[in-house]
């Protein structure tokens, strides 16, 4: 009944002699062209309606009969132009700038839409999934959907818990149709040999986003979100075969104003790093490319950007060239390189920064790219010895990450280029003893942190005597025992007795 009063209203129910239904490729058509002119929501979600019962009650042979090659196409094609004119009655208003955002007034009908969309389209996929899935059918649209499903199954500013969950169900039914484990089966497939549904929707999907990922045409704020989703999904081997359509659009994101699309784009850089040969990443020069778009972000002041670029640096390096410590004896002198233009620019920076939470930042970093480093640390020696000083002097509650870290890196420091640092004793020494004055001094630190912030200046006298033949020893039974507490006394004695042994 509800089939009938649909032809008739689309008009293709004509006088037959027998009950004959007209080509599903024609109903497909004229629901297209029904679904785009209609001029308000209220129509629009009756026809949504319609379209949902259409799949759930009508003959599968019928919605899925084709006839010969040339009839598959056409069928492929009127599924493929109904699915994005239901997706384009969900669609999001165009941003007034690139990757901007707009009030959550704007969205506020996009929520009950896109419900009613994703329950049509969740209809047609279990209807094709009970049929078999017809050669070609899920192919033609699965990339499109899942798309849609991405967009709305996040929690934004235009979705809504009703929403989210029926994208979700939408996202279900595409994986059961296809016959999908999870998301990254559904982007990579299960191997190289598969064919069909199973081969993988990646390429799919960033064909459907390609022409929205430019510079000038990022006018969805959902879009650098579905391709984010879509990227950190793909793991190796992969992601290479695809890494011309996916580095672009992850420079563009980096290269962005505004601080989450940096971040976020430098989250995919990183992925991309992790996740692809280094043989790949330097063909075309592309690791070079990646390098300068992250070293000019050494110079911003926002913590996270600060974070993610840093952490990602320090995987590109090592693909660019060799680690510094990994060298063995040379037979003419090490030359710099980029590990050295970084650690350069990341100590200039720590000399100079006052904000708490970048210092953290950069004293958690630090260690890691000192260690990298090796004996060739000996070329920042005087701005790690300024660095070193600077920080420990500062206290930083309540873990006191900054001291805590930055006693490793003299302790990565002093094993690494203990000749060097022999000259430096005295200045070191002052200042650990210091340290551990204030820190026993200090009521509000936790006895836990004390214990650690101790533990960790001790080793560093160890290493620091060690590293002078002894002179540190003979320094220590040297301090005025009315100027120090007893905890310090007692801290000083056991480097004494320790390096003694």
């Amino acid at each position: 009944m509800e089939l009938s009063s649909l032809l008739h209203d689309l008009h293709l129910q004509k006088p037959r002699p027998s009950p004959a239904l007209p080509p599903i490729t024609e109903l497909l058509s004229r629901l297209k062209q029904k679904l785009i002119g209609l001029p308000s929501d209220s129509q629009s979600s009756a026809l949504i309606g319609r379209v949902e019962s259409l799949f759930q009650t009508a003959d599968p042979h019928w919605l899925f009969s084709a006839n010969g090659d040339e009839g598959w196409a056409e069928l492929q094609a009127a599924y493929l132009g109904l699915v994005n004119a239901l997706i384009g009655c969900a669609a999001l208003p165009p941003c007034e700038d690139d990757c901007g955002s707009l009030h959550a007034s704007a969205y506020q009908s996009v929520p009950s839409r896109a419900q009613l969309v994703c329950s049509a389209l969740a209809a047609l996929l279990r209807t094709l999934g009970n049929a078999g899935c017809p050669t070609g059918l899920l192919p033609a649209m699965a990339a499109h959907v899942c798309v849609f499903a991405v967009t709305h199954f996040q929690d934004q500013a235009w979705t809504s818990s009703s929403s989210r969950a029926a994208a979700q169900s939408l996202q279900e039914a595409l994986l059961r149709a296809g016959g999908w484990r999870d998301s990254s089966h559904l982007l990579m497939g299960g191997g190289e040999g598969e064919e069909g549904e199973s081969r993988g929707l990646l390429g799919g999907i960033l064909h459907c986003l390609q022409p929205q990922l430019t510079k000038d045409l990022w006018r969805s704020e959902a879009v650098k979100l579905v391709f984010a989703w879509t990227l950190l999904q793909v793991t190796r081997p992969s992601l290479s075969p695809h890494l011309s359509l996916l580095l672009p659009p992850s420079l563009l994101l980096s290269d962005h104003y505004k601080p989450e699309n940096c971040i976020l784009g430098v989250r995919c850089l990183h992925h991309i790093v992790l996740n692809t040969p280094p043989a790949d990443l330097r063909q075309f020069n592309r690791a070079e490319v990646l390098y300068q778009a992250l070293f000019k972000h050494l110079y911003s002041t926002e913590t996270q950007v600060i974070q993610s670029v840093l952490s990602c640096l320090l995987d590109l390096l090592v693909v660019l060239e060799k680690p510094p410590s990994s060298l063995g004896p040379p037979s003419s002198r090490r030359m710099s390189g980029c590990h050295d233009d970084v650690l350069r620019l990341v100590l200039t920076n720590m000399e100079a920064e006052q904000k708490v939470a970048l210092r953290r930042v950069y004293a958690s970093a630090l260690p890691l790219y000192v260690d990298r480093m090796g004996v060739a640390v000996c070329r920042h020696l005087r701005q790690v010895e300024r660095v070193v000083l600077g920080y420990l002097e500062v206290r930083d509650p309540p873990e006191e990450t900054s001291r805590l870290k930055i006693l490793e890196v003299l302790q990565i420091t002093t094993r690494a280029a203990w000749p060097r640092v022999a000259c430096r004793v005295g200045l070191l020494l002052r200042c650990l003893v210091r340290l551990l004055v204030a820190v026993v001094s200090d009521c509000e630190l936790h006895a836990s942190v004390r214990q650690q912030l101790m533990d960790q200046a001790s080793l560093c006298l160890q290493l620091l005597d060690a590293c002078c033949h002894g002179d540190v020893q003979r320094l220590l039974q040297q301090v005025d025992s009315s100027c120090c507490s007893s905890e310090v006394l007692r801290c000083l004695a056991t480097v004494i007795t320790t390096t003694e042994r």
